[in-house]
């Protein structure tokens, strides 16, 4: 029945990720064959054809570039960097799934489906290796312990008592002999032993934790719902616990702890550093005027305004719209300042003078040329700038000193830097007919210096205290990025992975291509010692998730590309971007992180590490009434013949323990408290130390005030004037009340087994409240109304307030034991070590 829940949770999942992502529609394009344009499906294109492509057009297969002018490729999906990829003789390589952002050209295809980078990608990812969670590998060693110590105490038992019935040593409540031979008829004998043999089997029921499937699912369920709220869709339900076992977190740069959205950070124009470059005010008329006339018509891209909207829509590449939103942040009317000026030539970007110019003829016959494109390239071609009083003035050797540091510090810091100038130029000198102003080059001397920007992909906001609590929480944050290493190192100085000492984490710095170049072992010897890796490909990410797993760690990886999906589908959880991830990496993800937000990470993590810990709450409060039960029964079978809880009783306690103790405990909600302490990980025991010292505590007053109830509760409760059949149901009946309402008490002290104050947050958890709640009520119940089906009698108050002071004991005994230290190290651990300590020392004899 559980993992038919467990199965429809995750089917229900399926059908929210499927709700998530729109269906893909089956693309069109057109294609040269046979010297014919036909337009035919993507999913129809064959090795050989020649495809045309355009601005805006999806490059449908892996291919080479055949003719093309500025052709510019988005390659992010593949790649995870936002940078646009020019394509021409030298770089004429196409793969399918990226986008042309500029320019056009034709395409011959070389490979298809399978065969291309994407489909190798996808046949990586779409292998399942069907290992387990390390959740799943402790719950499977513990429940394998418990049934087998169960069933070996029930086989004792039944031993046991059996010989004793038939050896007439077991005595009835008034001390006749239940067993004679020659005396007893076969039926009783057979009703005897069917008594005995449901002892036993009740005994394997109450052992064997059937319960804990139903704790796991319930929690795994619980805590997918409440992720949805923090910005998380679960696609596997294993995954909310495996991330609270992660030591490491591997994320992309692009995307995930940045926006993926260039922005003009920095401004130094009129001879100086711009504070806050949005500020118009801190700029001259004159320099605002030009700035926003050079940048409206010396561009490729458009501003798109929408009919009473108020956000407008930028479009052109990463570096064009960076510098267009800025404008348009300092008042920019895109339409209107185009339409005050003709553009009568164009130089337009060229990879190899990195710049581009355009000259311009405004109304009143006067002729501006703009420049933009490489700072130092630029900067180069400039004499003069203007001042912060709109003049223009010469530009002497130390503003040139000035302007070249600016433009190296930005640099250093990641930032592209893109150099905005402009010159007037006499009309009379301008191309008068078309072939003299086709073959016109635009002057480049004697440009007057309007700007230099800074522009980068900023981290996204609250990812730096995002990573702070990851580090807190004891898990390490690596970053992985195709940039090069003095990009992804001053990123990740910003985002709090790296320190501030720049010399003291050079060795935590590494190219993809030497990660890849070592051999295994040397892989395995440096691989904790990453925290950065820049110039990376999709393999060298992969290789990394492997490294760090065999080396024991317990890894999530996040990211929001194609080129990602390989690591995601590696790594014990990948969580994908659920806005800017492609659907490559969000159907190899096990969670989607629906806001793009690193900072949604911390919350899985908190969510994680709760439902572990819910689970190990559970298996401590399980454990306890398992060891308390078996004792009693296997003692008092061993010693006295007959058992204190019968079938019925133990199958009361166990639905207290199982059903209900896993719908109480399963639900409670994550606290700070969890952040605080270090991972589990792969290799620590799910059955901690303190989870000992607390159970057997608990277990063991359990055990010695029940076990003195049974052999001396007549004395003790003065029942010695009732006649012996009454006094021995008396003091069953007080022995189960006391031990149901020991497990009530004690699963208060479940919820917190390392804290002293177990009441802390109990009345917002109103569920665990109204568990306790029913199970008291159900108590009263069974023993003023169920006598004859629980083989019980109706208590005094006295004995009543005897069992709530045997169970309420519990909770001052808990405090008195979490005083008690335990060592750090598991108990196995510490066992096996001096195990080996002693061969070796017999081994040296």
């Amino acid at each position: 029945m559980f993992c038919d829940f467990l199965a429809l949770s995750d089917y229900r999942q399926s059908l929210q990720f499927q709700n998530l992502n729109e269906e893909k529609q089956n693309i069109h394009m057109e294609v040269i064959r046979v010297g014919r344009r036909i337009k035919v499906s993507i999913f129809d294109i064959v090795v050989g054809d020649v495809v045309p492509l355009k601005i805006g057009d999806q490059v449908p297969a892996d291919g080479i570039l055949i003719t093309g002018h500025s052709l510019a490729i988005d390659e992010s999906s593949m790649t995870g960097e936002s940078k646009i990829v020019r394509k021409d003789p030298k770089a004429p390589f196409l793969m399918s799934g990226c986008k042309v952002a500029d320019g056009y050209g034709t395409m011959l295809v070389t490979s298809v489906g399978i065969n291309t980078e994407w489909g190798l990608l996808m046949a990586s990812i779409s292998e399942d290796n069907g290992e387990e969670t390390p959740l799943q590998v402790r719950l499977n060693g513990v429940a394998t312990f418990i049934g087998i110590v169960g069933l070996a105490v029930a086989v004792v038992v039944l031993f046991v008592l059996v010989i004793r019935f038939f050896t007439g040593k077991t005595e009835n409540p008034g001390g006749s002999v239940q067993f004679q031979a020659g005396k007893t008829s076969v039926s009783d004998a057979i009703d005897g032993f069917i008594k005995i043999f449901t002892v036993a089997v009740t005994i394997v029921v109450v052992a064997v934790p059937e319960g804990l499937p139903l704790a796991v699912t319930l929690t795994l369920a619980y805590s997918m719902r409440k992720m949805m709220a923090d910005k998380a869709l679960v696609r596997r339900l294993s995954a909310c616990e495996t991330m609270g076992s992660a030591t490491t977190i591997c994320s992309d740069k692009t995307g995930t702890l940045t926006l993926n959205q260039m922005t003009v950070v920095d401004v130094f124009a009129c001879g100086k550093k711009i504070e806050s470059p949005e500020n118009k005010s801190l700029l001259p008329p004159g320099v605002m005027s030009l700035l926003i006339e050079g940048i409206a018509q010396n561009t490729t891209g458009s501003v798109y305004v929408p009919e009473g909207g108020t956000t407008v829509e930028i479009s052109g590449s990463p570096t064009e719209k960076a510098i267009i939103q800025w404008a348009v942040n300092l008042g920019m009317d895109f339409d209107a300042v185009r339409s005050e000026s003709l553009v009568i030539h164009a130089f337009p970007f060229n990879s190899e003078k990195k710049r581009g110019g355009v000259a311009l003829k405004l109304l009143d016959s006067e002729v501006h040329i703009h420049w933009k494109g490489a700072a130092e390239i630029v900067l180069a071609s400039c004499t003069d700038y203007m001042d912060a009083n709109g003049c223009v003035v010469q530009m002497k050797e130390d503003k040139v000193s000035y302007f070249r540091k600016a433009i190296e510090d930005m640099a250093a810091g990641s930032l592209r830097c893109v150099a905005i100038a402009y010159r007037s130029y006499e009309i009379e000198k301008v191309p008068s007919n078309d072939v003299e102003m086709a073959n016109w080059q635009l002057p480049e001397k004697n440009l007057i210096l309007l700007a230099i920007v800074g522009i980068k992909d900023p981290c996204r906001p609250g990812v730096r205290d995002a990573v702070k609590l990851c580090i807190d929480a004891g898990v390490k944050v690596r970053m992985v990025t195709g940039d090069n290493l003095q990009t992804a190192k001053a990123i990740a100085l910003e985002c709090g992975i790296l320190g501030s000492n720049g010399d003291a984490i050079e060795p935590n710095l590494i190219e993809g291509k030497a990660f890849r170049a070592m051999s295994e072992m040397q892989r395995l010897e440096v691989v904790d010692k990453i925290s950065v890796m820049g110039r990376s490909s999709p393999n060298d990410k992969l290789l990394l998730v492997q490294a760090l797993r065999r080396k024991g760690h317990v890894v999530a990886v996040t990211g929001d590309g194609t080129n990602d999906a390989p690591a995601l589908h590696e790594a014990d959880i990948g969580l994908a971007m659920g806005i800017q991830g492609t659907e490559v990496a969000k159907e190899s993800s096990d969670i989607i992180i629906l806001d793009d937000n690193f900072a949604s990470v911390v919350k899985v993590v908190r969510w994680g590490r709760s439902v572990y810990a819910n689970i190990q709450k559970f298996i401590q409060f399980q454990l306890t009434v398992n060891v308390a039960a078996l004792i009693i029964n296997v003692v008092a079978a061993v010693s006295a013949g007959n058992v204190p809880l019968n079938a019925v009783q133990l199958l009361w306690v166990n639905l207290i323990m199982d059903t209900l103790g896993a719908l109480a405990l399963a639900t409670e909600p994550p606290t700070d408290h969890l952040m605080h302490r270090p991972p589990v990980g792969r290799r620590e025991p799910l059955i901690t130390n303190v989870m000992w010292r607390n159970l057997i505590i608990q277990a063991l007053y359990q055990v010695i005030v029940l076990l003195i109830l049974n052999f001396r509760g007549r004395s003790i409760l003065n029942l010695e004037h009732e006649s012996d059949d009454q006094a021995s149901k008396l003091k069953n009946t007080l022995i189960f009340n006391a031990f149901v309402l020991c497990q009530i008490f004690n699963e208060l002290n479940a919820r917190k087994p390392d804290e002293i104050n177990v009441w802390k947050g109990v009345t917002k958890n109103r569920l665990f409240m109204g568990i306790v709640g029913l199970t008291v009520v159900l108590q009263v119940i069974i023993i003023f109304f169920l006598g004859k089906f629980t083989s019980t009698v109706r208590l005094s108050w006295k004995l009543w307030l005897v069992s709530v002071v045997i169970g309420i004991i519990s909770w001052p005994l808990a405090i008195v034991g979490k005083l008690i230290p335990v060592p750090e190290r598991p108990f196995s651990d510490i066992l096996q070590r001096k195990y080996a300590k002693k061969e070796n020392q017999e081994d040296n004899l």
